[in-house]
Parts: C-alpha cells; sequence; structure tokens
C-alpha cells in the first residue's frame, strides 16, 4: 500500500484539526472536525456524555472490539480574576510550560460567545520601563492578558461581559514548512489525532475491513488526566496514540514512530508492546522504544477507572512538548504505518 500518498491530507488534516480551539472541557469544535471527517468517510460517528467522539468501524468477525485512542483536547487557559488595572488574571488548563507563553496571542472566549483578542504578558513587559523585565519570575502570579480593548480599570472589562471561569484560547502558530516539520502549539495530540483520522481515510478509500470492531476514539479531558475514564464495554484490547517524547537519553527522533514501554504510570502491556516492536521491524518502519520519565496517557486513566484492557502506546516523536511544540511528517506517517499494522491492514 502507497502511504505516502496520504502524506498531503494528513499534514492538511493536522493543520485543520490544530485550528480548532479545544482546551479540556470546551474542545466541541475538535471534536466537529472529526464528525465530519468520518461523515465523509462513511462511518458512524457518536458522542459520549462527556464529550468525547466515537468512530465506530465494522470488523469481520461479531466478536471482540479493538479501540485506537487519541485526545483532541489541548493546554490552555481560563479567566481567574480581573484585578483592578484591569489586567485579566488566569489560571491555567493543563499544564503547559507557563514562560513559553510570555507574548503568545490569545482570545478570550465569553459564555455568551463574543471573543476579544489580547495578548499574555508579563507584569514586567517592557525593558524601557521595568527593571526586572527579564527576570521577573514568568508564572500565573506575575502574568496577565493584555486585552485588546480600550479598558483602564475593573469595571471596563467587566462592562464586556468577561468573567471568571471565560476561557482563554492560545495561539497555536501552525506551520508546516517544506522540509516537512509540523511545527505548532498542541500536536500533544492532535498530531496523532491526524494520524487516526488518516488512517480512517485511507481504510474507507480502499474498502479495507478491520478484523475486528474497531472504535476510534477522541477523548477531550486527558491533559486533565480523566479522558479515557469510559469506554465501550466490548473492548478486548487497546493502543493510545500520543505524542513520543523526545530528548535527554530517550532514542526516538521527530521522524521515528515512538513505542513507549514505561511512563511515570508505570509499564504498558508486555505483550503488546513486544508485538508493535516485531510489527515496525517486519513492515521496515522507522521507530524506537524509550521510557518516559514524566507522562501519562488515556491509558493510565482507563486502567485507573478499572478497564480491565491490555494497552499499549505509541506516537510521532514531539521535541519541546507542553511548549512550542514540533514533529516530523515522517513521524506522522510512521506512525500511521504502525496502527495500520497493527490492525493487519
Amino acid at each position: 500500500m502507497d502511504f505516502s500518498a496520504y502524506s498531503g491530507y494528513l499534514m492538511e488534516t493536522a493543520k485543520e484539526i490544530l485550528a480548532a480551539h479545544s482546551p479540556s472541557g470546551y474542545a466541541n469544535a475538535a471534536v466537529e472536525v472529526v464528525r465530519k471527517k468520518a461523515e465523509q468517510c462513511g462511518y458512524e460517528f457518536s458522542v459520549t456524555r462527556r464529550g468525547c467522539g466515537i468512530v465506530t468501524i465494522p470488523g469481520k468477525d461479531g466478536g471482540e472490539a479493538r479501540a485506537l485512542l487519541a485526545h483532541v483536547d489541548t493546554l490552555g487557559a481560563m479567566v481567574r480574576s480581573v484585578n483592578e488595572e484591569g489586567q485579566i488574571l488566569f489560571t491555567l488548563v493543563g499544564g503547559p510550560v507557563v514562560p513559553s507563553l510570555d507574548g503568545e496571542y490569545c482570545i478570550l472566549h465569553t459564555r455568551s460567545g463574543k471573543e476579544y483578542s489580547g495578548t499574555i504578558l508579563s507584569m514586567s513587559p517592557a525593558a524601557h520601563v521595568f527593571p526586572d523585565a527579564a527576570t521577573r519570575p514568568r508564572n500565573t502570579d506575575n502574568m496577565y492578558v493584555r486585552l485588546d480593548e480600550p479598558v483602564k480599570e475593573r469595571e471596563d472589562v467587566l462592562a464586556l461581559g468577561i468573567a471568571p471561569g471565560d476561557y482563554i484560547f492560545v495561539d497555536p502558530k501552525t506551520e508546516v514548512t517544506e522540509s516537512g516539520y509540523l511545527k505548532s502549539r498542541f500536536i500533544d495530540d492532535k498530531g496523532s489525532a491526524a494520524c487516526l483520522l488518516t488512517l480512517m481515510k485511507l481504510m474507507s478509500d480502499h474498502g479495507l475491513t478491520p478484523e475486528h470492531k474497531l472504535y476510534l476514539i477522541f477523548t477531550v479531558y486527558e491533559e486533565v488526566g480523566n479522558g479515557a475514564a469510559w469506554l465501550p464495554g466490548d473492548i478486548t484490547e487497546m493502543l493510545a496514540a500520543d505524542m513520543g517524547c523526545v530528548g535527554l537519553d530517550l532514542s526516538c527522533t521527530e521522524q521515528q514512530v515512538s513505542i513507549c514501554a514505561k511512563d511515570s504510570a508505570g509499564p504498558y502491556d508486555y505483550g503488546i508492546t513486544t508485538r508493535l516492536v516485531e510489527l515496525a521491524k517486519a513492515n521496515q518502519i522507522d521507530y524506537a522504544v524509550d521510557i518516559y520519565p514524566f507522562y501519562s496517557s488515556d491509558v493510565t486513566v482507563a486502567w485507573r477507572a478499572g478497564h480491565d484492557i491490555p494497552a499499549g502506546l505509541v506516537g510521532p516523536g514531539v521535541h519541546a512538548s507542553h511548549g512550542m511544540e514540533r514533529t516530523h511528517r515522517d513521524g506522522m506517517m510512521n506512525t500511521v504505518r504502525l496502527l495500520a499494522a497493527y490492525l493487519g491492514l
């Protein structure tokens, strides 16, 4: 099968889903992208009560089911309060590398649906004014959102309908380079979500049927630790497709698919991990096996919720996770290929 024919679709899908703002708890726009893609391919799509998207693909037999998981929720922020100077203070959604937010453009989304542009800044933002402009800590106690509206005090901001609990969408700044790199915030995990959607497109185009019924599950609370707490009851095995880690003594590059043997929550299923390694070797897929030091996935959530499902974890190598992330088309395509091999396609 010519997987390379889908590289353009893969990158365009990644850009489309990255453009849909979807911090944990407000992922409707990203789930809508999944719904549109699934219906274009002719597959059944449903949404759980908590907002996760599920694509159901019939298998050759009518028994057990498999699942591939990715999460479409991202990091973000939320209005915490407004001070007397009209500065919007914020709380984090998930765990972004906070200093990397300094100077980022954002959109403040109110409950009425109105949106305002702004910039996340240090409270000492000007080198010509503040002696600690370069040294003041970049954390939520020392940063704020500068609103692009003529506000001078707290009452001005409140009059715009802005209130605590309003979401702050951070500009992902997505770009695909001629050399094949995908640069963006939130490649974790929209890069892998694009891989699942590309695999779905490939199956639809070629009339491929998996051996077992297949669920493609797109969770919406992974970044806050409870994405896959509920799963369909007939799943007997699953893979999470999430970002692969790059850095320190890890061996994975952005051009490879990473197979995770263990993360901070413990080891993944040994048999599944071994099978993934064997499939990568047999299909000449560029891969690496690594242990992630500060990481957990939807698999951890599912296991802690009591799901008795063996599971593994794969994903394209991603550099600078939870900051200004980057991966490569080759790493994403190697992920698609490994997922296809896992399904026996």
